[in-house]
């Protein structure tokens, strides 16, 4: 790997010179009805970064921001991270060439310790605050493992054996609980806000979501819902941050389909069909808007008005599949890396008039020192 083009500059694109909106021909509206003005959303990414060797697969998890405004990101056998704070790039972590390449990163919620998924069916727990690993979780699964899930102190594997499994990692015997159901690779997990919830997508077409305190950890728990109305492998799911009980999941190439899901009752509540495979989704933390990544044929980005599900934006950078997005913790800021080998960085959210009058204390910095970046 040429280690001199991590995360180096690429040239910004041009910006797109916007019509003359339509709005400006047509009568004037009732000045007495106040309207909520429509913030601007760029179409361009604010940077461009060279990501070599990130591998172009559809079923792994190489890119998580954790709460400690760090960007973690696996490029074939190593994991990298940069601060979004002060535009440091550093190494964590080079496996050897038996046990790669990585196939997952997830940061833990306290924002130091990350879990690195493996190829050999190992994870790797390290603290990224001095550097060290912690501890190897082995045993529970027999492929490749390309998708976690944190909920505190558990860490959930999903592997391509179909298994899931909780991982306590506080304790020796590591393995506390185990979901059967997948009959092929698990390659989308994500824990609702509350922790009681759990939902998985596969490479069998299917979403399951499942109830922590279902079942005894001596035995395979028991889904709550079986979701079967996907046409194709389901990675892409987003708990929805304003309704606890709402799941947004989207399928592959033969699928097409953003689904939402009451998971209360095991609903479906609306499902759009977005022209093209859908790779991954994150809610907007702030406002009621939805954005997607999508691969062929287009591979754009497009930002959603929820639950009307009206495009926002279509936003276009990407030459190959944008199959990895993570959110900044400020809420601002979308990464996006592709098989293109590049990472970008959209200002799709902007910024909330709450936290630009009020700003949190120990809030993470802006991205005012991106140009850090060597």
């Amino acid at each position: 790997m040429n280690r001199t083009r991590i995360f180096s500059f690429k040239d910004k694109p041009p910006i797109p010179v916007e019509p003359i909106p339509r709005c400006m021909f047509s009568p004037p509206r009732d000045l007495s009805k106040r309207v909520k003005p429509q913030r601007f959303i760029p179409r361009s990414a604010e940077r461009t970064l060279d990501a070599p060797d990130i591998i172009d697969d559809f079923y792994l998890n190489l890119l998580d921001w954790g709460r400690s405004n760090v960007l973690a990101i696996a490029l074939g056998n190593t994991v990298y991270l940069w601060n979004g704070s002060d535009g440091e790039t550093t190494e964590l972590v080079t496996v050897n060439e038996e046990d790669g390449p990585i196939t997952s990163v997830s940061w833990a919620v306290d924002g130091q310790q990350i879990a690195v998924g493996l190829n050999n069916s190992h994870v790797q727990i390290w603290d990224c605050v001095s550097g060290r690993q912690h501890r190897t979780l082995r045993g529970g699964h027999r492929a490749r493992v390309g998708a976690l899930a944190w909920n505190n102190h558990v860490l959930t594997t999903g592997g391509g054996d179909g298994r899931i499994i909780n991982n306590d990692v506080r304790v020796r015997s590591h393995i506390v609980k185990s979901y059967s159901g997948h009959r092929l690779e698990v390659c989308g997990l994500k824990w609702s806000a509350s922790g009681q919830q759990l939902a998985s997508g596969g490479n069998d077409n299917l979403v399951f979501v499942w109830d922590r305190s279902a079942a005894s950890s001596n035995s395979p728990t028991q889904w709550l819902h079986r979701l079967e109305d996907h046409n194709a492998a389901v990675r892409a799911l987003a708990w929805c941050p304003f309704q606890g009980n709402l799941l947004a999941s989207g399928g592959g190439g033969a699928d097409q389909c953003i689904k939402f899901w009451n998971t209360s009752t095991g609903m479906c509540l609306n499902s759009v069909n977005t022209g093209s495979q859908v790779c991954a989704l994150q809610w907007n933390k702030n406002e009621r808007e939805l954005l997607s990544s999508h691969g062929f044929n287009q591979n754009q980005l497009i930002l959603w008005k929820y639950p009307y599900m009206k495009k926002m934006a279509e936003l276009s950078g990407h030459t190959s599949r944008v199959l990895f997005m993570a959110q900044s913790p400020d809420g601002r800021t979308v990464a996006s890396a592709a098989g293109d080998e590049t990472l970008q960085l959209w200002n799709v959210f902007g910024t909330p008039e709450a936290a630009a009058k009020r700003p949190e204390k120990g809030s993470p910095e802006p991205f005012s020192n991106l140009n850090r970046i060597r």
